[in-house]
């Protein structure tokens, strides 16, 4: 196995990893919450606060990672996921909580549009782009799912307290990844510098661009809205921490395997036709889901697990697609399409959470899962 796919690997083991702790949150915020004395409406307030720093900089970092050959944010952006993260549940207050969040989030923006970059300039000297950019996201996915499984192990069975003993893993593999993720110095020349301005200026002004991300909002949106709002939901109903977590596993990790499985499904169906899948197959699972969870919850988690994986089947194809119809921007498209999108779905998340305690949280979910629906004509000009 050459270098490249060796490096392939690991990158994708570190978003494996990194996602673990951008998935520890969502089941344990009730619990923090009630700890701290705070609303369900200040609670989401924090969660959108986190998914700003971890996702709407992402574009940000994505042009200095565009514009330099070091290896610098991958590594310092686990490092900070992996520390500040399981600090969370022992924070006193929600101004040292939301440090916390802030810090660690942070390094989850540092970690994926260079981590992307990365995989797609590795993958393109392999000629496996579209099977690596998968295999990369779905690590991702995977440790998603598995964050919320962790995260309410520890708090149901050794406490919140002990949250802090997740950070061998990260800080471990960070360290790991600095041997076997060559510098990119090895294989290619300093590109070309490109101002901010002039780098903004040509993805914003892209028409197609522009409609690939606001296809990946309407994705975010839902999936968000769920993994945000539904613990509290549970919560509500007597379940306890490990039952929310092994809910948002399945959801998750559903998610995963449709990322994974994309590139086959959109080899057989086509491009467009899994796209309209995504988008629409939403609003009929979702309104499933709230005519079955009070009186047939097993029904209503195999269908919560099926709104995972078709929110999340056209990820990669999306993430390829805008890199490769910018290929001199790789990493900033990335942070455009996998954060930039993510962080304003999360700057609402404040409205709608407070939205869901006046409305009922599966109403709000219904009327959200509409918005991808709508959104739907604009495949036909890609």
């Amino acid at each position: 196995m050459n270098k490249n796919k060796i490096a392939i690997k690991w990158l994708s083991a570190g978003h494996f990893a990194n996602d673990i702790y951008t998935g520890v949150l969502n089941p344990i915020m009730p619990f923090i919450a009630a700890k701290l004395g705070i609303t369900m409406a200040m609670a989401t307030a924090v969660i959108s606060i986190s998914s700003i720093f971890s996702t709407i900089l992402q574009p940000i970092f994505g042009f200095f990672a565009d514009n330099m050959l070091k290896r610098v944010f991958i590594f310092w952006g686990l490092i900070l996921s992996s520390i500040f993260i399981p600090l969370t549940p022992l924070a006193n207050n929600v101004y040292v909580l939301i440090l916390f969040i802030v810090l660690g989030s942070l390094g989850s923006s540092f970690y994926h549009p260079q981590a992307s970059g990365f995989v797609n300039k590795f993958a393109s000297i392999c000629n496996t782009c579209a099977n690596d950019m998968g295999i990369f996201i779905s690590m991702g996915s995977l440790g998603y799912s598995f964050g919320p499984l962790i995260a309410a192990f520890v708090t149901q069975y050794l406490g919140m307290n002990h949250m802090p003993i997740l950070s061998i893993m990260g800080l471990s593999l960070a360290f790991t990844m600095f041997l076997f993720v060559p510098k990119l110095s090895n294989i290619e020349k300093k590109p070309e510098y490109k101002t901010f301005k002039e780098t903004f200026c040509t993805i914003l002004s892209n028409r197609k661009m522009n409609y690939l991300m606001i296809i990946s909002m309407m994705k975010v949106l839902v999936t968000t809205s769920c993994c945000t709002l539904l613990p509290f939901l549970w919560k509500d109903m007597g379940y306890q921490p490990f039952y929310i977590g092994s809910a948002l596993f399945l959801f998750i990790i559903a998610g995963g395997f449709g990322s994974l499985c994309s590139h086959k499904i959109e080899t057989k169906f086509g491009t467009k036709n899994l796209l309209y899948f995504s988008m629409t197959a939403t609003l009929p699972m979702i309104i499933m889901f709230s005519l079955t969870y009070k009186h047939h919850p097993v029904a209503s988690l195999i269908m919560f697990a099926i709104i995972g994986f078709t929110t999340m089947l056209a990820q990669p194809v999306t993430m390829v697609m805008g890199q490769n119809l910018l290929p001199q921007f790789k990493s900033v498209v990335a942070g455009f399409m996998n954060g930039f999108a993510w962080g304003v779905v999360a700057i609402s998340l404040s409205l709608i959470g407070l939205t869901a305690q006046h409305y009922g949280i599966t109403n709000v979910l219904i009327i959200l899962s509409l918005f991808p629906v709508l959104s739907t004509f604009l495949i036909k000009y890609l």
